[in-house]
């Protein structure tokens, strides 16, 4: 059961939640529960049963999908306040699609997801919230999979740089290692680091550890 006041309140806010009935709430609270995940340790692993989803209240999870040849492909980075494995309430899927492992000590609301989509039957606005939901992730996906059809691994760099700047500062500020940013842009690391270089070499990035800056945005997004 789900008890602590600041975390009931974090919940509560999000929109999957804002819009239930106090006694409904109370209720998923009732059967909600917290999990600490130390750095490192798994949540879930790709094919189990999917029977709960989750909150991420502190730290980090990296979802991936492992290939036939065992390696890792990123799929996403939750931050605090995401919510991840919610659309399989609504699928006929019954096994979760990725694997979920900690990047950083993690505590996490973990929740029942049959009883939750039960108590959706008569609340409209929070079916309606999720399908927003959804449809935000899947436009993510949608420009994840744009990223990687693009031949070259260099127009792949800077589409993501381009797509992560700050759109006043310029600025790029890398949440995980530049490992698993290679991994999600479908390179290895060591050509990431390449083309970081290279982009640094002609003027048009600067780069301190994991910040970045756009100098000369025009150029970048036509350099080949």
């Amino acid at each position: 059961m789900l008890t602590h006041p600041s975390i009931v309140l974090t919940l509560r806010r999000h929109h999957l939640f804002s819009q239930l009935p106090e006694n409904v709430f109370e209720q998923v609270c009732g059967l909600a529960m917290l999990k600490r995940l130390p750095c490192q340790a798994t949540l879930m692993y790709q094919g189990d049963p999917a029977k709960r989803f989750f909150l991420l209240v502190s730290g980090q999870i990296k979802l991936y999908r492992l290939n036939g040849e065992g390696q890792e492909n990123l799929v996403e980075i939750i931050q605090p306040g995401q919510t991840f494995a919610e659309a399989l309430l609504f699928s006929q899927a019954r096994l979760y699609p990725v694997s979920g492992t900690a990047l950083k000590d993690s505590v996490l609301v973990s929740i029942e997801g049959h009883h939750y989509r039960k108590a959706l039957e008569d609340q409209p606005k929070v079916c309606l919230a999720i399908l927003a939901s959804m449809s935000v992730h899947l436009h993510l996906r949608l420009r994840d999979i744009d990223t990687l059809t693009m031949a070259s691994a260099s127009r792949r760099v800077i589409s993501f740089l381009l797509q992560e700047r700050h759109p006043v500062t310029g600025q790029i500020v890398l949440q995980v290692s530049k490992r698993l940013v290679a991994s999600k842009l479908g390179i290895q690391p060591e050509t990431f680091s390449r083309i970081l270089h290279r982009l640094v070499e002609c003027g048009l990035i600067q780069m301190q550890r994991r910040n970045i800056s756009i100098l000369a945005e025009k150029d970048l997004a036509a350099f080949q």
